[in-house]
């Protein structure tokens, strides 16, 4: 069982503002802040993590405290609840958490007291700050494309037996396509809880990333889906409500993978 202390974040040396684009109608990917830190000033685009995880601070400061992000909470809970019902305890659980940047979902599975947390990002910048912001909280962290890991981690990963997959605001605008999640997906054993969420329009039959499909199929073949709710994942830079919907439910068998 884990149940690490975090450290705490020391004072921060910067602030963000964000820009006037009420009128600019900015898709989510698009979003942007500005950077002050004394005299400079930077803008960085929400979704240039490697840029943000490397400021101690600013990826909780952002998405946390000023545009009150709730997913891993929202998912940590609903995922709570529904291992609970089906008679099994946190704590029987070995967690593959993949996107999992500087660790906020790593934290919430810990304090819920999971067995076992391995983390993957494609990112080296979100191994550096999960290690540098929650040190010891993963029993491993790898930087790597599930699509292609170097046999060494490949091997650890089939090894580990994992039981568990949560996928908490990591799919879609190109960070992690339908065949990266299928492949995580299959090393979770048959039975394993699945646990993951998707900007609504990602669920659409207009959708073109392929994601709308894969849900789809797997809840007609390979998935039985327990949980299913829609809530604000965060708020806009407009202060809009962003709405997505969590996934929460148990692998039948494995994806095919292209």
């Amino acid at each position: 069982m884990h149940n690490k202390k975090v450290i705490p974040f020391p004072d921060k040396d910067f602030s963000i503002t964000f820009p006037e684009v009420a009128s600019q109608h900015l898709d989510q990917d698009e979003e942007f802040c500005y950077l002050h830190t004394g005299e400079s000033k930077r803008r960085i685009r929400f979704h240039d993590y490697g840029e943000i995880y490397n400021i101690p601070g600013l990826y909780e400061y952002l998405f946390y405290e000023k545009l009150e992000c709730q997913s891993p909470s929202i998912l940590g809970t609903l995922l709570d609840h529904e291992v609970s019902r089906q008679g099994k305890e946190m704590k029987d659980l070995c967690v593959l958490d993949v996107g999992a940047g500087n660790g906020i979902m790593g934290e919430v599975l810990s304090e819920a007291g999971v067995r076992e947390i391995v983390g993957v990002d494609i990112l080296p910048e979100a191994a550096e700050a999960a290690e540098r912001d929650r040190p010891g909280l993963y029993d491993a962290y790898y930087s790597v494309d599930l699509l292609n890991p170097p046999e060494e981690v490949h091997q650890d990963l089939e090894s580990r037996e994992f039981n568990c997959l949560t996928m908490v605001a990591a799919m879609g605008f190109g960070d992690i396509s339908p065949d990266v999640f299928a492949k995580a997906y299959n090393l979770i054993e048959d039975g394993g809880f699945v646990t993951f969420n998707l900007k609504e329009n990602y669920l659409d039959e207009q959708d073109q990333s392929g994601f709308s499909e894969l849900i789809q199929r797997m809840t007609d073949e390979q998935f039985d889906s327990h949980l299913k709710v829609k809530y604000v994942h965060r708020l806009s830079v407009t202060g809009d409500p962003l709405y997505y919907t969590g996934i929460i439910g148990q692998k039948r068998s494995h994806l095919p993978v292209q």
